[in-house]
């Protein structure tokens, strides 16, 4: 069992993919596709499904996994403490959902990398309820999450940023001009939310609940950006966090309802494993991630 086989497994399971993995670590993909093939015949296990056209890790994967994790992280440590003068290199998997991606993390990349152009970011899109067990499975160093404060005995959560959420339509709307609503108010309407998973679109729903408000009909969507082309084209009314429709309030293509949900908490979290080892490279991303998102607030309330 060689170290580059090591590497070149953890890559896989963080990419899911033989060519990006193959491309991040400068190797043709055949040569990735053997790799991962002696180590599976070494240890006489196979350690990716292969699904249609997704690769999937299998629980002997998923076990092993947790293991080449710990021992990379260690090898990982040694160097830093040899070249601790030097500059950063090495690789940074991070996740988040659409919404994040989107919305927060663009201006902390960009200042990560201006910092640390010799560090690789892998970045994967995940929906937020799969996200915690990412760090559980190894397979991402941080996280970033939109939820209600998270308590967990395993994982390190430091909330970042509170998220307000509001309900959007188009300036065309019957609802748009109107200075106060009331229940009745929104009898009939439509409603453009997330699929049901989500924290937020847990709490719309309590929320609605414990109003008594029914009647509702929803469309479902799984990103914002499908949510906002319906609301401006007066399809209903959208509800999203505010970071997410700043450039079209500003043209005048949503307007906000004045209704609030209370008792909505959420916020921008970042997490990671607390038993992980915080290397330089996670140590400096996490210091990254608080000035960005600090400084991505006080500019908006600028």
């Amino acid at each position: 069992m060689e170290l580059r086989q090591l590497n070149t497994f953890r890559m896989v399971a963080s990419t899911l993919n033989f060519s990006r993995a193959a491309e991040v670590l400068n190797y043709v993909p055949s040569n990735v596709t053997m790799q991962i093939k002696a180590l599976e015949e070494e240890l006489g296990v196979r350690l990716f499904d292969r699904l249609g056209k997704q690769l999937v890790l299998t629980t002997a994967g998923k076990r092993f996994l947790t293991h080449v994790q710990s021992v990379l992280d260690k090898l990982d440590e040694a160097r830093s403490i040899v070249h601790e003068n030097e500059h950063l290199s090495g690789t940074l998997t991070i996740s988040a959902n659409e919404v994040l991606c989107a919305y927060r993390l663009p201006n902390v990349f960009k200042q990560f990398r201006l910092q640390h152009p010799g560090v690789r970011i892998i970045f994967r899109s995940v929906p937020n309820q799969e996200l915690k067990q990412t760090l559980f499975d190894g397979t991402a160093d941080i996280v970033f999450m939109l939820d209600e404060p998270i308590l967990s005995t395993g994982l390190t959560v430091e909330p970042l940023v509170e998220e307000t959420f509001r309900f959007f339509v188009s300036p065309d709307h019957r609802l748009a001009k109107q200075p106060i609503l009331q229940q009745e108010d929104f009898h009939g309407e439509v409603f453009l939310v997330n699929e049901k998973g989500c924290t937020y679109r847990t709490m719309f729903d309590r929320s609605f609940e414990k109003k008594g408000i029914d009647s509702i009909t929803y469309l479902e969507f799984q990103n914002a950006e499908a949510i906002k082309q319906c609301a401006i084209a007066e399809i209903g009314i959208a509800f999203l966090p505010e970071i997410t429709v700043e450039a079209e309030v500003e043209r005048g293509e949503l307007v906000p309802l004045p209704w609030q949900i209370p008792d909505l908490h959420v916020y921008t979290q970042m997490a990671w494993h607390k038993d992980k080892w915080l290397s330089p490279i996670i140590l400096s991303f996490i210091e990254v991630a608080r000035e960005g998102m600090a400084t991505g607030v006080e500019t908006k309330n600028q």
